[in-house]
């Protein structure tokens, strides 16, 4: 069983439709990236997956249960089981609250804080790193890596099953970057999470996930396992992407391919392949009809009138840590 299916989604603000047909499968235990450009609507699917955004079309289906058909009770708890790491993590802490406070809210929100919740939350704290010598602390007294573990804490607290992760490494040196990186794949492991991971750091979704998706202008352009897209990708686009990603390794550069013009705006998308201005290789038709995703769902799937031939490309640089 899936996870999380998230089917023919669209996503609107006002007159803008950010997301446009978006379907995803995650299935369990595993970690699903999702990258691309900013403003391709990564965030507005991670919004409407945690329910802070309403989809106007589409469905989401949770471990099975189909969000939009159950009763409104059923909904809540389903709702609970996805839980949202946010990009900036200190921000989304309140500065007047202590981390022993901040671990506890989500126990008085779910009214459950007993003893025996409260003796859960601070074992699992310590088991990642966040002493009690820190729960008396405020948010501008804890590093980057800290705030992380606390706002990672906080999420663990509704014992979820899926995450979505929001650039969960965005700002932080290396080596912290690997010490979180591999402090999420220990807890997946633990506590049986699946993971959506949304990054601009390829380097990172390269090493940590198991399949990728690539969004352009709020549409799905490719999907696969990661390795192998990384490796054979069939879109234009995600060629361009992965060419763009940069590594101190020289034997690990890809020939650069420099897209031309501005990404359009959602509120005006091109006919046809919305890729079609920005593509070194669009021809007519590109121009006239809107390609489909081709493939398998789940396995390797692409949407583009001329995919382009197998080549193999360079794995991504390692993390450290």
């Amino acid at each position: 069983m899936n996870a999380l299916i998230l089917k023919d989604a669209v996503i609107r603000y006002d007159r803008l439709t950010a997301v446009d047909g978006v379907s995803l499968e995650l299935r369990r235990g595993e970690t699903l990236g999702l990258v691309g450009e900013s403003g391709c609507g990564k965030s507005s699917v991670a919004r409407a997956i945690v329910g802070l955004q309403p989809l106007a079309a589409g469905t989401l289906t949770i471990e099975g249960e189909t969000l939009q058909d159950a009763p409104a009770r059923r909904r809540t708890d389903l709702q609970r089981r996805i839980q949202l790491l946010f990009q900036d993590p200190a921000a989304s802490l309140s500065p007047r609250m202590t981390v022993r406070s901040l671990l506890a809210e989500p126990l008085k929100i779910q009214k459950s804080h007993s003893p025996e919740a409260w003796t859960r939350i601070v074992a699992l704290a310590e088991s990642i790193g966040l002493g009690q010598q820190l729960l008396s602390r405020y948010p501008h007294q804890l590093s980057g890596g800290q705030a992380r573990r606390v706002a990672l804490v906080r999420a663990l607290a509704a014992e979820p099953s899926i995450i979505v992760a929001d650039e969960p490494t965005a700002g932080l040196d290396i080596s912290i970057q690997g010490e979180l990186l591999n402090l999420l794949r220990t807890l997946r492991g633990r506590l049986g999470l699946s993971y959506l991971l949304i990054s601009h750091n390829l380097n990172v979704v390269g090493r940590v996930t198991d399949r990728v998706a690539v969004m352009y202008l709020g549409q799905i352009v490719e999907s696969g396992p990661t390795a192998d897209l990384f490796r054979n990708s069939a879109h234009p686009y995600t060629r361009a992407l992965l060419s763009a990603n940069l590594t101190l390794d020289a034997g690990r550069r890809r020939e650069r391919i420099v897209l031309s013009g501005e990404l359009p705006s959602p509120s005006n998308p091109p006919s046809g392949c919305r890729f079609h201005k920005r593509c070194p290789l669009a021809q007519p038709r590109c121009t006239r009809e809107i390609p489909v995703l081709q493939g398998r769902p789940g396995e390797r799937s692409f949407a583009c009138h001329f995919p382009l031939r197998s080549e193999p490309a360079p794995a991504p640089q390692a993390i450290a840590g």
